[in-house]
């Protein structure tokens, strides 16, 4: 018995075929991607039509007041936003808008050892915020957001306290992002 084997040959693609193809498959993607599409590789949903953000200055009506962080914590908050976003920062009336007040700045300690001593410290940073979005009102929010970081009882928080700002202020600010852009 004598077994016939068929051989499949596709037909080769002309490199003019090629090209076509190619170029067709870039073009549907680019436009697919113009038309209307938000994305982010920061997890940020945005709508095309938002071009602008403003950020007012936070005061500080905590109890406790220290007198960089409405500086720094507004810093935050703008630097996060420009970088992740790629919007443009206006001094008011942007598409969105973010303002808001420091509500709380206090320590306390956490950790006690056996002679009621304190081991461990926190700092704890509230900030009350609201936030418009001028084309999706929808999204629009006022929410408190609070961080706070922890030190050795045996320190004095002036020799920490501006590394603590800097990373409660980081994780403020990012935690409004996720808020306001992430849906998070």
């Amino acid at each position: 018995m004598e077994l016939k084997v068929k051989s499949c040959h596709r037909p080769k693609l002309s490199p003019l075929r090629l090209i076509v193809s190619l170029s067709l498959f870039m073009a549907l993607f680019t436009f697919l991607m113009v038309q209307g599409c938000s994305y982010s590789f920061t997890g940020a949903s945005i709508s095309p039509s938002v071009k602008t953000l403003s950020v007012s200055y936070l005061p500080n009506n905590a109890s406790l007041v220290q007198p960089t962080l409405s500086r720094k914590l507004t810093e935050a908050i703008r630097d996060k936003f420009t970088s992740q976003s790629g919007l443009n920062l206006v001094s008011a009336n942007g598409d969105l808008n973010i303002e808001g007040e420091i509500t709380r700045y206090s320590t306390e300690p956490v950790a006690i050892t056996a002679d009621q001593q304190g081991a461990m410290q926190r700092l704890t940073i509230t900030v009350n915020i609201r936030y418009t979005n001028k084309q999706d009102p929808k999204q629009d929010f006022e929410t408190s957001f609070s961080r706070f970081s922890q030190y050795d009882a045996q320190r004095r928080l002036s020799e920490v306290e501006d590394d603590l700002i800097d990373l409660i202020n980081d994780e403020l600010a990012q935690d409004i992002f996720n808020k306001a852009l992430a849906n998070w």
